[in-house]
């Protein structure tokens, strides 16, 4: 039967003219890259209020009802909370050297600031000396989305004030973790943190501020990574580790070739990317584009000054070179073109004035927006060279979601081995300095605001055939 499902889907493929198999090159990569995969304390850990760990602002979310699918939580999850040397024998039964995980900003200080609670930094604690034990290097993620309730109480990302609070947090994780993880990241995706969750509100805390929440958040988020990198470096660099930030990005192809097209592509990616890696690699400022286009448009709409905040002088010093890598969660591409938003309409995407849509001949996974398009990984990493430099890049999530359930997981082999050839592709042929893969998940794992809908779907069907019927 399994092997039907790949010659369905192989059939589908072709008859949608999409190219099943892009020519492989046969190379090595580098003896020191770094393998790996990754999660998020959020969609694994489980333990949710377990010795003394505060809420946070997912616990807050999915415990309001509608707001994941089924209602279903991440109260339990995957259990690594008391599963976790499980965990790390997967890892080392799939050779990999490397895990990347994050902290519970709320396991450790359960009031997002003040009191340390000691049995969520000896889970950490264990965590990391298990993998140590067995060979892997810890690669920690010091915030993905899952904030202290109490700090959202004050305002959260939207505070000025949390700069500091992460200040605080970071240091503290230094202090306990420091002397044995080298490799930190602190934000993931700050991206999806102000525009999922301040701009259309999909995603914890759920707030729906179009065009003004979005540029607070993403303004203070990079504030904070900021303070975090240079508390490290001022205060622990005899640990000799380094410290980035992951962001995500999906490859901009124009819709035509038409100028006004092809600079919407990369309007697009500047109001995606650009918007939190400009400020670090290039002067401590946004695109210009975005302050150009969101002050024009604030002024057409009556606001007193730009939606766009500005950095202070002080912010700017800190922000300029504030990384010493930059992590990449990538996993598609975009069809980009030229769109003429009214002025009226006040939304990060109207500003962008970029239109997005799929290429129907891109095979479609169990996530809509995630089409399969392995060529696109290679073309976002020779721009981000030749926009930002030769920056050590670390692929710091890449994979795909799928509904068949089958064991032998032909569509996500599929996938990896395109996706990281090319990413070899780039190394060998291209000249990126691409450092590192970590596969996203290790795990299947609660997934946001669809719970576990995809895996749910698999034990309503006994037949997988109907499943792939209807996913195409």
């Amino acid at each position: 039967m399994r092997l039907l499902v790949w010659l369905l889907l192989t059939l589908g493929a072709l008859t949608q003219g999409q190219s099943v198999e892009e020519p492989l090159l046969f190379h090595s990569f580098p003896a020191d890259f770094k393998w790996g995969a990754a999660t998020s304390a959020y969609q694994i850990e489980g333990g949710w209020d377990a010795d003394g760990k505060g809420p946070s602002i997912w616990d807050t979310y999915v415990h309001q009802s509608g707001n994941v699918f089924e209602d279903q939580t991440g109260d339990v999850a995957c259990d690594s909370y008391h599963k976790y040397k499980d965990d790390v024998q997967l890892i080392k039964a799939m050779g990999m050297g490397n895990y990347r995980f994050s902290i519970s900003w709320a396991r450790i200080l359960p009031e997002g600031i003040g009191e340390i609670n000691q049995a969520g930094v000896d889970y950490y604690n264990n965590l990391i000396d298990e993998l140590l034990a067995n060979g892997i290097q810890p690669a920690v993620t010091l915030y993905h989305w899952d904030l202290p309730q109490a700090l959202e109480d004050l305002g959260g990302w939207q505070n000025e004030d949390v700069a500091l609070w992460f200040e605080e947090y970071a240091r503290v994780c230094f202090q306990e973790f420091g002397d044995r993880v080298k490799f930190w990241i602190t934000l993931n995706e700050p991206h999806v943190t102000a525009t999922n969750g301040y701009e259309y509100g999909g995603n914890a805390p759920g707030i729906v501020d179009p065009g003004k929440a979005c540029y607070v958040v993403g303004h203070n988020q990079l504030r904070a990574h900021a303070r975090a990198y240079r508390v490290y470096y001022d205060e622990f660099g005899q640990q000799n580790g380094q410290v980035g930030i992951t962001l995500n990005i999906h490859n901009a192809e124009s819709k035509t070739e038409s100028q006004a097209d092809i600079e919407a592509a990369q309007r697009w990616t500047d109001f995606f990317l650009g918007w939190f890696i400009d400020p670090i690699l290039k002067g401590g400022k946004y695109p210009q584009v975005m302050v150009d286009r969101i002050g024009a448009r604030s002024a057409a709409q009556g606001f007193a000054s730009s939606r766009l905040p500005e950095f202070t002088e002080e912010d700017s010093a800190l922000i300029q070179e504030s990384t010493d890598f930059l992590g990449i969660n990538y996993y598609t591409s975009e069809i980009i073109n030229d769109q003429d938003f009214d002025n009226s309409i006040v939304s990060y995407v109207a500003d962008t004035g970029a239109g997005t849509s799929k290429n129907p001949n891109w095979y479609t996974t169990a996530s809509v927006w995630l089409r399969v398009v392995p060529s696109g990984i290679r073309k976002m990493m020779s721009r981000i060279r030749d926009n930002y430099g030769d920056i050590p890049i670390y692929i710091t999530e890449n994979g795909m979601s799928d509904n068949l359930g089958n064991l032998d997981d032909l569509q996500r082999v599929y996938y990896y081995k395109h996706y990281i050839n090319q990413i070899l592709k780039a190394i060998v042929l291209d000249g990126v300095n691409v450092r590192g893969y970590f596969a996203w998940s290790l795990m299947d794992n609660f997934e946001w605001g669809s719970g576990y809908r995809d895996k749910q779907a698999n034990k309503q069907f006994s037949d997988p055939t109907f499943i792939l019927v209807h996913q195409i």
